[in-house]
């Protein structure tokens, strides 16, 4: 996921384009974007594009773009914006919302509906056909969101992270812990491979036990390599963050994994989270796998 800066000001200073891969969820993206303020319109013709820049409002503008827009093309959307971007100074930010093909697949199957460029072919055809013809607009993209294993809720989340209005002119942490039997956190901006630490899976009193048990949290504290672990980490998170910070961007988010995602992430994200936030920075701590 490439990044993108959370710039809050009036519509004309700020146009988010939301376009993507057909079913990745470009409609729910909108509907967050507009209970955060932004006036969102769908599948606007891009000839009335200028016309809609034009009109006297505060609020800023989201428009969603796709294959199934009237007049859609990527050259021709390109190059409106561009010219709109010299007319209006504007703050132009394009989301891209990707998603794995099977699961596209799966999505139109569930709901029976026919892809836009599939006609009667299957599915995989137009959704092959589709990633073709945007592939030049992904690369354009100032952030993807690869939706495949996203909720509705988490995709608000990150959408909230980097788009929100009137936010502080801070950085928002999320701090996540995992296992890398179920992969990488698809949204993660940094990770951290903790397995070199002593596992508490092989003490038996431990093994039930999640990293924020006390018990749990001691005996992985004990080891120097731990203690001298979060201090390093610490130390570099310190460093990084007021450069992200300068460079625009207001939403990061840290994963650490191990084996099972219940011990040494958990214990590791829960010190590094807690001292992010006598830092002064707001950060949220979240353990994907492990057992509630």
């Amino acid at each position: 996921m490439s990044g993108a800066g959370g710039l809050a000001g009036t519509r004309s200073e700020r146009l988010l384009v939301v376009t993507g891969m057909s079913g990745a969820g470009r409609s729910t993206a909108l509907k967050v974007l507009e209970d955060l303020g932004y006036e969102a319109v769908d599948n606007l013709p891009l000839s009335l594009l200028p016309s809609l820049l034009a009109a006297p409002t505060p609020a800023p503008l989201a428009i969603g773009v796709d294959v199934r827009t009237r007049d859609f093309g990527v050259s021709a959307l390109l190059a409106t914006l561009d010219r709109l971007i010299a007319q209006h100074a504007l703050a132009l930010q394009i989301v891209f919302l990707d998603c794995e093909d099977d699961r596209l697949v799966r999505r139109y199957t569930e709901t029976r509906r026919r892809h836009p460029l599939a006609g009667d072919r299957p599915v995989t055809d137009g959704i092959a056909l589709e990633r073709q013809r945007v592939s030049p607009l992904r690369d354009r993209a100032d952030l993807v969101i690869d939706t495949t294993a996203l909720s509705p809720g988490e995709l608000k989340r990150l959408l909230y992270g980097h788009f929100a209005l009137n936010a502080q002119s801070r950085i928002t942490i999320f701090v996540t812990s995992f296992s890398y039997r179920h992969g990488l956190p698809r949204d993660a901006d940094l990770v951290f491979d903790v397995r070199f630490l002593p596992n508490p899976h092989f003490v038996p009193e431990f093994r039930p036990l999640t990293g924020r048990d006390p018990r749990v949290a001691k005996y992985i504290r004990s080891f120097p390599q731990t203690r001298e672990f979060v201090r390093r980490i610490s130390d570099l998170l310190v460093y990084l963050l007021p450069h992200y910070i300068r460079e625009g961007k207001s939403y990061l988010t840290i994963g650490f994994g191990c084996t099972g995602g219940q011990h040494r992430s958990v214990m590791i994200a829960e010190d590094v989270g807690k001292g992010l936030h006598k830092a002064g920075y707001r950060v949220k701590v979240v353990h994907r796998d492990s057992p509630k």
